[in-house]
């Protein structure tokens, strides 16, 4: 039997917001034949981000999101993309500073996370959305 080296999964958002999905990170890379390798996570959109963040403390994510926001607000009259809403070219900005994928190392069948650290889709539009991550492990 061979190990499935790729997989998207869905996460639904609330909107804006910080979203862990360390755990689904860790069981795939489990499910895999080698245990030594590298884990590339992709999200599929461009209104939203990743980040390995702190997963102990929830003030680092309200610090987080209220920073984004006051980086990228809505609301800046200049913008020409505006057909969406005011917020989604303020969600492709933050999403230019952020990351759309990232690559971590598995050892022992386990990504090498520290110990606060957590997985998160950053979601950066108000509205609830489905985002499609898509991971990929390489031995």
């Amino acid at each position: 039997m061979t190990a499935e080296r790729q997989r998207t999964i869905e996460i639904d958002t609330r909107g804006q917001g910080l979203y862990e999905f360390t755990p689904a990170a860790i069981d795939f890379a489990a499910t895999q034949a080698e245990p030594i390798g590298l884990l590339t996570l992709f999200v599929r959109h461009t209104s939203c981000s990743l980040l390995i963040q702190e997963n102990a403390d929830p003030d680092v994510q309200a610090d987080l999101k209220e920073f984004f926001a006051r980086l990228a607000p809505e609301g800046m009259d200049w913008l020409t993309h505006t057909t969406e809403g005011e917020d989604d070219m303020p969600a492709h900005i933050k999403a230019a500073l952020t990351a759309t994928s990232l690559s971590i190392p598995v050892a022992g069948g386990r990504p090498l996370l520290g110990q606060w650290q957590g997985i998160y889709l950053f979601e950066h539009r108000r509205a609830p959305h489905r985002r499609q991550i898509v991971f990929h492990f390489s031995a």
